[in-house]
């Protein structure tokens, strides 16, 4: 990995973290992602982190087609392909409600996203598994950070120029010296480029993050942190390829370029709010069925839906069109 990012730094041996967390979580064969034979997700210690998808007993799945079909409203889901973005292989969570739905297609992280005319648009944590730029506030201003590649040695850098000039004009003046912003227009990217594409139907997006207010004046270290073995680090250059780099994403600049995109009804709600909303049928039948004993889908809803738990860490963003 140090040989390919000493590659794409060039004579000057300097990357954006754009570019650098572009190349440790997708370069072909090398990037976190982009390996193959390796266990990323799941509670087993030799994974690094878990996610709802790799809860147990297909609730989360039953929960997001539930909420689907009430978001489409009665009896439309079977007009409808499930497209989930992002999957890890052998973990889809909308296989298991292919009958539902007229199929179910599953795009890994990297490839090509064409939904076909009528699609449900499902992801769960594709958004915060993009590459996504450094700002820090020093001596005055906004300066963008980047990565030195130094001999075996990477470092943190400031760039000469700032490469995320689209974001210019929404820092703030001022801001406390040391300040870091973490932010992905790569996740823009891809919503603007899902939403160029002729679909109608419904997206639905499971993830974690702020508003750009909170983000770019109540986060003063930044959200990026580093991924291993169920442990999470500050030290983002550690393990290029070997850990997984993520930030929080930023929901309103995100519902913006869904409305730009021809979306409607867009709405983010923490993940306990969108399933007791949207799912609420499917909530009391997984209840009712377990009422009165221990039950492996009991405990399972209520690590999807109690705040204390992924309820209140996670939100979902999702909107119709068509």
């Amino acid at each position: 990995m140090l040989a390919h990012l000493r590659e794409r730094a060039g004579p000057g041996g300097v990357l954006s973290y754009r570019d650098f967390t572009a190349a440790a979580l997708y370069a072909p064969g090398l990037g976190y992602y982009a390996r193959t034979g390796v266990e990323r997700v799941g509670r087993r210690g030799s994974a690094d982190f878990y996610t709802a998808a790799s809860l147990q007993g297909g609730i989360f799945g039953r929960l997001v087609r539930a909420a689907a079909e009430k978001l489409l409203g009665p009896g439309r889901l079977r007009e409808y392909t499930a497209v989930e973005i992002g999957a890890e292989p052998g973990m889809s969570v909308l296989e298991k409600e292919a009958e539902h739905f007229a199929a179910v297609e599953t795009r890994r992280l990297g490839e090509r996203l064409e939904p076909r005319a009528k699609s449900v648009v499902f992801a769960n944590e594709l958004l915060d598994a993009q590459p996504f730029h450094r700002l820090v506030y020093r001596r005055g201003e906004w300066r963008e950070l980047g990565v030195r590649v130094n001999g075996p040695e990477l470092e943190e850098v400031e760039l000469a120029e700032m490469t995320a000039q689209e974001l210019r004009g929404d820092l703030p003046a001022e801001s406390a010296d040391g300040y870091l912003l973490d932010i992905s227009l790569d996740a823009e990217a891809l919503l603007r480029d899902l939403a160029a594409q002729p679909w109608e139907g419904l997206l639905i997006l499971d993830d974690y993050g702020y508003d750009w207010s909170d983000l770019a004046r109540e986060r003063p270290a930044g959200t990026a942190r580093a991924y291993h073995r169920h442990e999470a680090s500050r030290d983002l250059l550690a393990r290029p390829g070997e850990q997984d780099l993520t930030c929080h994403v930023c929901w309103d600049r995100l519902e913006g370029v869904l409305r730009a995109g021809g979306f409607a009804e867009v709405t983010v709600e923490r993940q306990e709010g969108f399933f007791l909303h949207h799912a609420q049928a499917a909530v009391e039948e997984i209840l009712s069925a377990t009422a009165g004993r221990f039950a492996p889908e009991r405990q399972t809803l209520m690590e999807l839906v109690h705040p204390a738990h992924l309820g209140h860490k996670f939100q979902v963003l999702h909107g119709r069109r068509g």
